[in-house]
């Protein structure tokens, strides 16, 4: 059986992980084996997020997107899978790193959530202070 060839990025969030491979077809995004669309509860404003890279290249239909997703929420894997797809995009065509660069979708976001200390209700978040 012959495998096709696909540029893979891997994009992370949070807690959110993204795998994505991009393959040489006509534009259609499945996340999880389901359509970006199905996925992402028939939200287009997310789903037109995550083909920002795509529609920055200019490669939206030059391109079909496969993505693996877990952990977090829904935006923090919309950000996972962008990174991802913006990884694999510079894979195939290492000349637009410039452009996604400057546009921001090449560096990771950071910021995690703070863990949780004893004493304290959250991260740091305390009991009402009483003077009497």
């Amino acid at each position: 059986m012959a495998t096709a060839k696909y540029d893979y990025g891997l994009g992370r969030r949070k807690s959110s992980t993204a795998r994505a491979r991009l393959f040489k077809g006509k534009g259609n995004i499945t996340i999880n084996d389901k359509s970006a669309l199905d996925y992402f509860c028939q939200n287009k404003a997310l789903v037109a997020e995550l083909s920002d890279p795509l529609a920055l290249a200019n490669k939206q239909k030059e391109f079909d997107v496969s993505v693996k997703v877990s952990g977090g929420g829904l935006s923090s894997q919309v950000d996972a899978i962008k990174l991802a797809i913006s990884k694999a995009l510079l894979i195939s065509a290492p000349d637009l790193r410039p452009v996604l660069k400057k546009a921001g979708f090449v560096k990771r976001d950071p910021r995690e959530k703070e863990r949780k200390k004893y004493g304290l209700r959250s991260a740091r978040k305390r009991e009402q202070f009483s003077k009497r």
